[in-house]
Order: C-alpha cells, then sequence, then structure tokens
C-alpha cells in the first residue's frame, strides 16, 4: 500500500509529461495517463471549444466536466481552479468574472504553473495568477474566495477529506463550489484499483459517490446539488490489461459504474446557518431532469 506522499508523487511526475503532450494525445487516453487505445475516443473530457474565455493552448484535455458552466459566476467574484493545470479553466472564470474579478489557479506542477503562467502573460490577463502549491494544504488565506472550481482533480488527491475542508476554509461565508470529479458506484477489481498509472489517470483514486457526498456534508456545507452526471466508460482493450473476460462483462453490468459528476454546494453564511444535514442531494442532469444513475431520485 503506498503512502499518500508517494500516490502525489506519481500524479507529479505523470501531469509534469502530460504538460508537455498534446490535447490529442491526453484525450485520447484515460487523463492523459495512460497508454493510448488503439480505439479513437474521448474518455473522460467535455468539450470546451465553444465556451467563452476558451484558450486552445491552455486546453490538455484532461477534463472531466464543464464546471465553470455550472458555477455561477458573477462580475467582480474572486475565483479559486483546484488542480489549475495550464489554465484553461481560469481562462474561462476570468470571463465570467472580469477584469473587475480575480482568478487564482493552484496546481502542484512546477512544469503545469510555468505553462499556466505562460498562457496568460500571452492573453494579457492581469487579474488572473497561478500559485504552486498543495490543494488539501491551499497557498490561500481564510475565507478567500467567493467561488472554487475543480476539474477532475480531487480524485488524484489521497485525503479527498482534507481538500473538502480546505475548500471550506477558503470559501468565504456564503460562498460556493462547482467541482466536476471521477467517481464510482460499486467496487471497482482489486488489479485495477491498485495500478499506480490508473491511480494518475484518475480511475483508481476514485471513490464511491455516496462517500464522497457525505464528506461534502460533513464538512458542513449546505444546498448541495449533483448538476450533472455521466457514465465513463473505459474500452476493454484497456480494461483487458487488469481482468479476464468475465471479470470484465461483471464489470461492465449494471452494479458497477465509473462517473463522472459535478457537484455544487455552499458554505453558509451567518444569516443563513445551515440546517441538519443527510443524503438526499438534488440530482439534476444537462437537461435539469433528474437523473435515475445517482440513486436520489
Amino acid at each position: 500500500m503506498k503512502t499518500e506522499q508517494e500516490l502525489k508523487n506519481i500524479v507529479k511526475s505523470r501531469y509534469s509529461k502530460i504538460a508537455e503532450q498534446t490535447k490529442t494525445d491526453n484525450a485520447a487516453s484515460c487523463c492523459g495517463a495512460t497508454t493510448t487505445s488503439n480505439k479513437v475516443y474521448h474518455i473522460m473530457m467535455d468539450d470546451y471549444s465553444e465556451t467563452e474565455g476558451y484558450a486552445s493552448d491552455a486546453d490538455l484535455g484532461l477534463g472531466c466536466g464543464l464546471p465553470t458552466q455550472f458555477a455561477q459566476i458573477k462580475n467582480g467574484d474572486t475565483v479559486i481552479d483546484l488542480g489549475s493545470g495550464a489554465g484553461n479553466d481560469c481562462f474561462v472564470a476570468r470571463h465570467e468574472t472580469g477584469v473587475e474579478g480575480k482568478v487564482i489557479g493552484i496546481d502542484f506542477t512546477p512544469v503545469m504553473i510555468e505553462k499556466a503562467r505562460y498562457n496568460a502573460e500571452k492573453l494579457h490577463y492581469n487579474n488572473v495568477e497561478f500559485r504552486e502549491g498543495d490543494i488539501d494544504d491551499m497557498p490561500v488565506s481564510d475565507d478567500a474566495a467567493d467561488v472554487i472550481v475543480s476539474n477532475c482533480v480531487l480524485n488524484l488527491v489521497p485525503n479527498k477529506q482534507k481538500v473538502i475542508s480546505e475548500i471550506y476554509r477558503v470559501l468565504k461565508p456564503g460562498g460556493h463550489f462547482s467541482i466536476s470529479d471521477i467517481v464510482l458506484v460499486g467496487n471497482l477489481p482489486k488489479a485495477l484499483k491498485e495500478d499506480a498509472e490508473m491511480y494518475a489517470g484518475c480511475v483508481a483514486g476514485a471513490i464511491q459517490k455516496t462517500e464522497y457526498l457525505q464528506y461534502i456534508m460533513d464538512a458542513g456545507f449546505s444546498n448541495m446539488t449533483i448538476q450533472k452526471e455521466k457514465p465513463i466508460i473505459i474500452p476493454d482493450d484497456i480494461l483487458s490489461k487488469y481482468m479476464n473476460e468475465a471479470i470484465i462483462a461483471e464489470f461492465n453490468s449494471e452494479n458497477v459504474g465509473i462517473f463522472s459528476v459535478t457537484v455544487y454546494a455552499e458554505k453558509p453564511s451567518a444569516k443563513h446557518p445551515k440546517v441538519k444535514a443527510h443524503i438526499n442531494a438534488k440530482v439534476q442532469d444537462s437537461n435539469n431532469n433528474c437523473n435515475p444513475m445517482s440513486g436520489y431520485c
């Protein structure tokens, strides 16, 4: 069993290499981290290209959702992006917050920070900055952000509870987050879960959806909503490296699944203290309809 620091080092090493790859290479693999399948597919990513503020040079194809689309960012807001990579989500957020606002990207991979700063300078964005650091120990003061976003990053962090508590600390009272992430329903096969490369590729680091949502509520957040949910289909030619045909068939059954979810929640304000929480999150798909895959409809 690897330690938290060993797992972080795996991710840092992998994402340092990813920073030098093209978007096409990254999109054709699991979060850019695994050997490319012989099929043409985008396992997780959503298309940003029609999103206002999109910067193609900053899009490495590593996300699993469009959290900024759901983040309700207002002009003048201070926004923090966790695991900011080459900066694309920060630049989309900057379009929403305007020149009056501020956007801070946090990433623990130095080469990603360098790439993001270069992209910001090229775009002449003076209100977007990038800070090197761990998202489970953010280089940000208390009550600093109106909005926090993140795209397919928390699943890479071993101590997810600590990240969520940091999100609570850094948000202003009344602030909120919108985070896209990978979660599980049912148990991953042991070989897949123990593989370090798949950990860096987002899948083996994911936890059960019910556990993920419980961490959010335990931290003190309110008004939790699943804004979007979609299944992640890993092609059999990748799965065959970890399991035989019988186990693949079981893995692909309706009892086990890997999902991308975009979760919204609020830090209670002094005027609106948190009511005692329980798991009955309102769940919506991209058309704002109840999503039966969630288990909460």
